[in-house]
């Protein structure tokens, strides 16, 4: 995905200022930024990835000119696709990496029609399709407690609301976050949307 395109959300302090791809936020965030230039204590601007919940860094420095002529390189280089190449069948998407089996599993493997490879994706393709909600489920939880830690850590009931994310008990962590920030809470609940669905 081209980096400026990432989805994410700003926010000065507790309150959401924008949300939407990158491109069109980090200009947003630079200026609330700068308008509080002057507050002795002005509130932290952050830049979270919708999907991830990590932080985007950005070098904040200098014109909202300078600021978006930066904006318009990643913050961390690229490989190229050689870089990346290596045994497998790269057209196809197919990289080729190390699995450690038993003998009697690389046997098994051997005995199935099409070979090792067929018989592994097939395995791993099922197991996938198996799991799919409660691997949505689990990222979406592990997403939302990021996002917690970050934003909620210092706020009344975050201990009691993270057990109850992890516990699964949606009404509990609803009722312990009722008096966090509003912004918070809704984009919170909006990362949290298959968290409950397994």
């Amino acid at each position: 995905m081209d980096w400026l395109r990432t989805p994410c959300t700003a926010f000065e302090g507790s309150r959401c200022i924008a949300t939407g791809e990158l491109k069109d936020v980090a200009p947003l965030a630079k200026a609330a930024l700068d308008c509080s230039a002057g507050n002795p204590n002005p509130p932290p601007v952050l830049v979270f990835n919708d999907t991830t919940s990590e932080t985007i860094e950005l070098d904040w420095r200098g014109s909202a000119q300078d600021f978006a002529a930066r904006l318009g390189v990643p913050a961390t280089p690229q490989p190229s696709p050689e870089a990346t190449r290596g045994p497998g069948r790269p057209k196809l998407g197919v990289v080729a990496r190390e699995v450690t089996l038993l003998p009697r599993h690389w046997e098994w493997l051997g005995q199935q029609p099409g070979g090792a490879s067929v018989a592994l994706r097939k395995l791993v393709e099922a197991a996938r399709l198996s799991s799919e909600g409660k691997d949505r489920a689990r990222q979406s939880r592990e997403v939302g407690y990021k996002f917690m830690a970050t934003m909620a850590g210092h706020e009344a009931g975050f201990e009691e609301a993270s057990r109850a994310l992890f516990a699964g008990d949606q009404a509990g962590l609803e009722a312990r976050i009722a008096a966090w920030p509003v912004d918070v809470q809704t984009h919170l609940k909006k990362l949290l949307a298959e968290a409950f669905q397994a």
